[in-house]
């Protein structure tokens, strides 16, 4: 991000090295009353870390004030980072559970033979047997799934309906 943001090459350096240590608080020696980002913040202090690295790490969470500009760059993508599905378990439970529901409400279908939530959640492909459903019927599936989605489920932005209809015919030579 911070290279994205044309910052120079020595403010990029800092910024990686903010962003892989800016969580080190999370592994004390000892108990402490001290949160992870005010620990990982002496911590880095301790090893003589750059001040900018050392601010990045403490102020991340608003627990100090940001004085160098890598600073919200850090806080930045640790939201981003902390909003990504399986990130926090409450969280992944949460997807997991989205995706086992979107799986269900497809295989609730006469003819579905397997349904895959794929693409973190964003898309949903459906598998159907090809005796059972023909070809003008497999549109109409899609469209059934994707409204009763729309209709029943809560998702962030959108979700995409592929309903696979495949006949394969094998034989073998001897």
């Amino acid at each position: 991000m911070a290279a994205d943001l044309g910052l120079s090459a020595n403010n990029v350096k800092l910024a990686k090295r903010a962003g892989l240590l800016h969580d080190i608080g999370k592994v004390p020696e000892e108990e402490t009353e001290l949160s992870h980002a005010l620990l990982g913040m002496k911590y880095a202090e301790k090893f003589k870390e750059h001040q900018a690295v050392c601010n990045a790490i403490g102020a991340h969470h608003d627990e100090v004030e940001m004085t160098y500009i890598i600073s919200p760059i850090i806080q930045a993508c640790d939201a981003i980072s902390g909003a990504r599905p399986g990130a926090r378990r409450e969280i992944l439970e949460t997807y997991l559970k989205r995706i086992a529901e979107l799986e269900s409400l497809a295989s609730a279908y006469d003819g579905v033979e397997k349904a895959y939530a794929i693409q973190a959640g964003r898309e949903l492909r459906v598998i159907v047997e090809s005796d059972r459903v023909p070809d003008e019927k497999a549109e109409e599936l899609s469209f059934m799934i994707s409204q009763k989605i729309q209709n029943e489920m809560q998702y962030p932005g959108q979700i995409k309906v592929t309903v696979i209809r495949e006949k394969r015919a094998i034989n073998f030579a001897r």
